[in-house]
């Protein structure tokens, strides 16, 4: 860093310079930082000389014979790890950036990166998503693992790291952090400082970029071959909050400060809540509408997040476990207000994170297994010994994150409305059965209640064009954002055909949105369905079995163009499907196991295989 005043100075000096002097300024500083310079600075003429690597050079990076110095090409890897397509995207948009300002740029996907590599190294870039409670995604889990046991250095690699996350949720940019302090610790010269983006990530992306092109334009040649007024629009623009950066640890560079989150809250008020399941059902799946006073805006595919409210009766029972004053007004990290409203609306006080046991046992004084717990059950299992250490645990426990629901309808101009789905999430502890917070919330919401909300777009998880086919797997509440793709498939009249995969326990109870799909496949919205009923027979079936069944059929979609679909739970489904669709492909496409894989690959880089898993 460098003093506020040297900065304006230096943002001064940009503003009244011509692009020329930029040039002239650029190429010294890079000489300097590279230390290349061993002579003095020349005078305001130019008239005085650098030596650079033993030569003399002009003020303007020409040896005195008129001769460009000869250009040191560098390559710079731009790698990225996605979950649902958003840090792909930014990779694929700015290696075409790159390209075109004559850099020589690798793009490739974490899994697919060849881990010897990173040594060997110039320039590595890494965009890379956080997901969940500080989770990577599930593509980059072999770098991390690798760059987290690597017994080697990486001096000689110049890196930055760009994390893309939503700051609503405790662990913002959390996997970003780790990549980014782990490369540092190796070796590696940052020469980017970090920069962390919220949903709305394009403006600080698209600064970070600026900041990475203009070092590697830089570092390439001293005269600064690449695009010199990179740098100078980089320094003066605003919007990119720039900050120059200088050190023996690292370059010249200037730095991205994302803007701050764009999410729009919305206000709704809850006009019908149905339980789509039927008597008999082990299962409560909710289809809830909710309408505002302002206009929506989203697309199938989108999501709204939802924070919701702890149970208060839970909430009393803490409070009268902890012995606390329920008016009692603290502050506990960026909130402020009393026990009971903190409790009720801000802390996350269920199934808390490892980290968070593991501060309370510090506080509580007792040592016992650092395991997910209820904050109920930690008071009643270790108890607190007055009300100040009681404080003090209010002070570790994380915001409640919002929870996001798939879209189940699709918007016109000028609507107000926007359906979810909704389980009632089950899970069996050790003692009890439990319920999952938002997903009781909001069952258990009467008609005319209001929820905040915002609308969380999902880039990578979109319709295709009106005359494409499309393949849907959405076991149960997997149908919510194939219902809204239907939904807006009939609404635009489009030509392509529509084959949905869905999949529960019995027809007769949980057969989701039942009726419509029936009137989709009798007005030929839907050209196909293939329904998978677990617990109606003796063997289990599943979706997977009914892909399997219709594998030549389904072959033969994907070969004419049909784009693939899978949403739901990750963990068996996604995978279980995954595996399926490989043993299709190589079955009736008579290919080995390697041409499978390679013929899926080549789908996903055509954005024909989309997931929306939880």
């Amino acid at each position: 860093m460098i003093p506020e005043t040297t900065y304006n100075t230096l943002q001064e000096l940009i503003k009244t310079s011509t692009m020329e002097e930029i040039i002239w300024i650029n190429g010294y500083l890079n000489g300097l930082v590279s230390g290349a310079v061993h002579a003095k600075l020349p005078d305001a003429t130019g008239n005085g000389h650098l030596k650079i690597n033993g030569s003399l050079v002009n003020g303007n990076g020409h040896l005195p014979n008129g001769n460009a110095l000869p250009v040191a090409v560098k390559k710079m890897t731009i790698a990225y790890g996605t979950e649902t397509g958003n840090s792909k995207k930014l990779a694929l948009q700015f290696s075409a950036s790159a390209k075109k300002e004559k850099l020589s740029v690798k793009c490739v996907a974490l899994e697919q990166y060849r881990l010897e590599d990173l040594d060997r190294e110039d320039h590595f870039f890494l965009i890379i998503s956080t997901h969940g409670e500080g989770e990577p995604p599930e593509t980059a889990k072999k770098f991390i693992q690798h760059i987290e046991g690597y017994r080697g250095r990486l001096d000689k690699v110049q890196f930055s790291v760009l994390a893309l996350g939503d700051s609503s949720y405790p662990l913002y940019c959390k996997t970003g952090e780790d990549v980014d302090q782990r490369l540092f610790d190796l070796g590696a010269k940052r020469v980017v400082p970090l920069v962390k983006c919220d949903v709305d990530f394009e403006e600080a992306a698209a600064g970070w970029y600026r900041a990475i092109a203009s070092h590697v334009s830089n570092a390439g040649n001293v005269n600064n071959v690449g695009n010199p007024e990179v740098l100078g629009q980089a320094l003066a623009n605003p919007a990119v909050s720039g900050q120059v950066v200088g050190s023996s640890q690292e370059s010249l560079a200037i730095a991205a400060v994302p803007k701050k989150s764009g999410k729009k809250n919305y206000e709704g008020r809850i006009t019908k809540t149905i339980n789509l399941n039927d008597r008999g059902s082990l299962k409560e799946t909710y289809h809830i509408e909710i309408v505002t006073d302002e206009a929506l805006d989203y697309e199938p595919g989108d999501s709204i997040a939802i924070i919701p409210s702890n149970n208060e009766d839970l909430v009393n029972h803490i409070i009268n476990k902890a012995g606390a004053d329920a008016n009692e007004v603290i502050t506990s990290g960026k909130y402020t207000g009393t026990v009971k409203e903190l409790l009720l609306n801000k802390l996350n006080i269920c199934h808390l994170l490892t980290s968070t046991v593991k501060k309370y046992a510090d506080l509580s004084g007792y040592q016992f297994a650092e395991k997910r717990m209820d904050l109920v059950d930690l008071l009643r299992l270790y108890p607190l010994k007055n009300n100040v250490v009681f404080v003090q645990v209010l002070g570790i426990l994380n915001p409640i994150a919002p929870r996001l629901y798939s879209v189940s309808s699709a918007v016109t101009a000028g609507d107000h409305e926007v359906h979810i789905t909704v389980s009632r999430h089950k899970f069996q502890t050790e003692d009890e059965e439990k319920f999952g917070l938002c997903s009781s919330f909001l069952g258990d919401l009467p008609v005319n209640s209001k929820v905040i909300f915002y609308i969380h777009r999902n880039r990578s998880f979109k319709l295709p064009s009106s005359e494409k086919d499309i393949i849907m797997v959405g076991p149960g509440t997997g149908i919510a954002p194939f219902r809204s793709f239907l939904v807006e498939r009939d609404l635009k009249g489009d030509l392509g055909r529509n084959w949905l995969f869905f999949g529960e326990q019995h027809f007769q109870s949980d057969f989701l949105y039942q009726t419509e799909i029936q009137q989709y496949l009798q007005t030929g919205v839907l050209h196909k369905v293939s329904l998978a009923f677990s617990r109606d027979q003796q063997e289990k079936i599943y979706v997977q079995h009914r892909m399997l069944e219709q594998g030549d059929e389904l072959y033969k979609w994907l070969t004419n163009g049909a784009v693939f679909y899978v949403a739901g739970t990750k963990d068996p489904m996604s995978i279980d499907v995954e595996k399926t669709l490989l043993r299709i492909i190589a079955k009736h496409g008579q290919k080995t196991e390697e041409e499978a894989i390679a013929f899926l690959d080549q789908m996903k880089k055509e954005e024909r295989y989309h997931k929306d898993v939880y």
